[in-house]
Order: C-alpha cells, then structure tokens, then sequence
C-alpha cells in the first residue's frame, strides 16, 4: 500500500491552488488530513479570510469520518437534515455537509485521507481538490 505523506500532502495543495488560478477562483484555503483525520498540511492562500482554515478541515474531516465525500453529506443533509445534525453532533461540530472533501483512494481503493478546500463555489472548491489529488497521483472520491 501506498504510505501517505507531507510530501504528497504538498503535491496536493500546490496542484490544487494551480487549478484554481486556471480557473479564475477567489483564494483557496486547502486542508489535507490522513486516513485518521490527522491534519498532514493546510495552507491558506493571501487574501482567504480568518474562518477558512476550519471550514477546510471540516470539509475534510466529514469526509474521511463517514467514508465519503462531503457532496455525499451535503445531499444527506437536504434529504436526512436530522441524520447530519446528529452526525455532526457526535463529531463535536467539526463536520462541513458541503462539497469540497473529497477523498483520496490509492489504485486499489483504500481511503489514504481527505482533501477539504474552501474559498469559492463548493463545486469549484471540490474540482480544485480532484485536480490536486489526481495530479499526486491518486483517486479522488467526491462522494
């Protein structure tokens, strides 16, 4: 199995903060956790507000915590509001049900850890998170 490290963690942000400069995208904040929700790096680009980092981590922690992306939350959220308050809950408040946490799976599936951006749209946050997993060289798993 493929050992997860600060080395890809960095791979991922600075892939992900690329795409989100192609695409136009206000600045990211960009957590990376481990299989045990372990925070592995985050950086906050110039100009991303004060809150961004936790929402980030959340994000991410939501996802690796429930063994899915955070869309997979965030439509839980809209049709099981009471599932995700109590979800949420259990996890002392520091799950984010929006999308931007996206998984990060090796070539055969196991969940390595998470990836949780935040800074634009949701679905911009999320597609910056995929081109930072992909360009580390694994799967990314949206939920």
């Amino acid at each position: 199995m493929t050992q997860f490290n600060l080395d890809h963690a960095r791979k991922i942000i600075s892939s992900a903060q690329t795409k989100g400069v192609e695409l136009g995208l206000k600045p990211l904040t960009v957590a990376v956790l481990d299989a045990g929700g372990h925070l592995v790096a985050l950086e906050r680009q110039d100009g991303s507000s004060i809150l961004r980092p936790q929402i980030a981590m959340g994000k991410a922690f939501g996802a690796v915590a429930v063994g899915a992306g955070s869309r997979w939350l965030n439509e839980n959220a809209q049709t099981r509001p009471h599932f995700i308050q109590a979800l949420n809950g259990v996890a002392g408040g520091g799950i984010v049900p929006v999308p931007g946490g996206v998984l990060v799976r090796n070539a055969t599936g196991d969940i390595l850890g998470a990836v949780g951006i935040t800074g634009d749209s949701s679905e911009n946050d999320e597609a910056a998170a995929i081109a930072g997993i992909e360009a580390a060289g694994f799967k990314p798993d949206a939920g």
